[in-house]
């Protein structure tokens, strides 16, 4: 009896000690669901599309996007919080879903650095402060100038409520005494639209979604965020340059699930990636749209979501910032 017993414990410690390596050989065996935070056509977007289908066949699996928008991003990131943690359902986390959003919003129904499991930090991109042709300004002194002589009448758009956008324009108004009216919209893309319709004078967005209008001249571009001049806008000062280093902080498009997701699947996730970030197809795509390739790894991701949530708390409760 006492070898039977003996021989049991074996089998299951034997189980046990396979298990994650069956797990990893088994995963995916069905397409993973990748949730968008933010409406089609914003940065998060397109950063996402354009790792999909590589990824999809890195892992044998449809890698399906889903877009998820509301809430300044907040929407698609409590479901992505509230997900099973079985590696099938991933969520792409921004500044604005893992750090501003959550700095603002002390209502949102998930903690930023305690409820998900980062995976990879794909890539960071600068951001920018651009006008309709119709504004009365084209470069940065005029913005400011304009912005100061006739306060509150000009409005900006953004990609939503506590998102990146709105902050650092909340801070460059803390910093310069401007004031300008904040209209979120449901992500990017939408406010967007907007702005180049001529509804929005202004917008504060990511540089790979708005970039494309400013090259047709449906959008000027005024300053931008990123640590120097972008080589596509390279009469365009960064905030540093203008005296608003605070304001010069990119933004990053990652990966992460919900919290508890096996470390198995979390490699695995991590390795597909950055093998889909070595090719020299997907790496000029993302580049072409002025953002900057990183890959690393899952506890560099994870830094890189603390380090952020703190800055914005602190502008939040520097400026004594509150949901509209």
């Amino acid at each position: 009896m006492r070898r039977r017993v003996l021989a049991c414990a074996a089998l299951s410690a034997l189980t046990l000690a396979a298990a994650p390596s069956v797990w990893a050989q088994a995963y995916p065996n069905k397409p993973v669901q990748l949730v968008v935070p933010f409406a089609p056509g914003g940065t998060t977007d397109i950063i996402a599309r354009s790792i999909a289908d590589p990824l999809a066949r890195v892992l044998g699996q449809p890698v399906v996007v889903i877009n998820r928008a509301g809430g300044g991003g907040s929407v698609g990131a409590t479901e992505t919080a509230r997900a099973t943690p079985d590696g099938y359902a991933l969520g792409v986390g921004t500044v604005s879903t893992t750090a501003s959003n959550p700095a603002i919003n002390p209502r949102i129904a998930y903690n930023p650095t305690t409820d998900f499991t980062p995976i990879i930090n794909i890539a960071a991109t600068p951001n920018v402060i651009a006008v309709h042709p119709s504004f009365p300004a084209k470069d940065y002194k005029g913005f400011l100038a304009e912005i100061k002589k006739a306060p509150g009448r000009h409005s900006y758009a953004s990609s939503g409520t506590g998102g990146i956008g709105h902050l650092q324009m909340e801070l460059w108004k803390q910093l310069t005494g401007g004031f300008v009216t904040h209209i979120p919209y449901r992500g990017a893309g939408p406010a967007l639209n907007d702005t180049v319709g001529g509804q929005v004078p202004i917008i504060f967005d990511n540089m790979p979604s708005a970039l494309p209008f400013i090259r047709e001249n449906r959008l000027v571009p005024i300053v931008v965020a990123a640590p120097q001049r972008i080589a596509a806008l390279p009469n365009v000062p960064t905030f540093k340059e203008v005296g608003l280093e605070p304001v010069n902080r990119m933004a990053y498009y990652g990966i992460l699930g919900p919290k508890g997701l096996p470390k198995e699947v979390v490699d695995r996730i991590n390795a597909g990636v950055r093998e889909v970030l070595r090719d020299p197809a997907v790496r000029k795509r993302i580049e072409d749209t002025g953002s900057i390739v990183l890959g690393g790894t899952p506890e560099q991701f994870a830094a890189d979501i603390k380090a952020e949530f703190e800055v914005y708390r602190k502008v939040v409760n520097d400026a004594k910032l509150k949901l509209d």
